[in-house]
């Protein structure tokens, strides 16, 4: 039975890091509101969106391999939160010619699907790099 109860505690660890990871890049993007602009069709920013979901979930995937409990998970995801962050930062900085955030906005779907394989991508480098 030990295994089933394991498998739901990272389940809902996962949930819950995934849940504030995505308000900490609600909080981040300032020119819209996500879910404003996903039930609205915006299918950039839902783009956008899936790739931090799927990226933080890659890095959970990682350190529960890695990790020894369910704390050591929580902190690699919450690191993987951060260096999320960091990456779209440098994302949005390294595109002078616009903003990123203001190309989502204006539902530009090639910016979000560029934005869905930075998380994605990144995702894969982080997890790997946990020890």
């Amino acid at each position: 039975m030990e295994p089933f109860i394991s498998t739901f505690i990272y389940f809902v660890a996962a949930i819950i890091i995934v849940i504030i990871g995505l308000t900490i890049f609600e909080w981040l993007t300032t020119k819209y509101k996500d879910w404003d602009q996903v039930r609205d069709g915006n299918h950039a920013i839902a783009l956008s969106i899936a790739g931090k979901i799927i990226g933080i979930c890659i890095i959970l995937a990682f350190a529960i391999y890695h990790s020894i409990n369910v704390v050591e998970t929580l902190i690699w995801g919450a690191y993987g939160v951060v260096l999320q962050l960091i990456a779209y930062l440098v994302f949005e900085g390294i595109t002078r010619k616009f903003s990123v955030e203001e190309q989502l906005k204006a539902n530009n779907i090639a910016v979000g699907i560029i934005s869905f394989a930075v998380s994605v991508g990144l995702a894969f480098v982080i997890g790997a790099s946990i020890t």
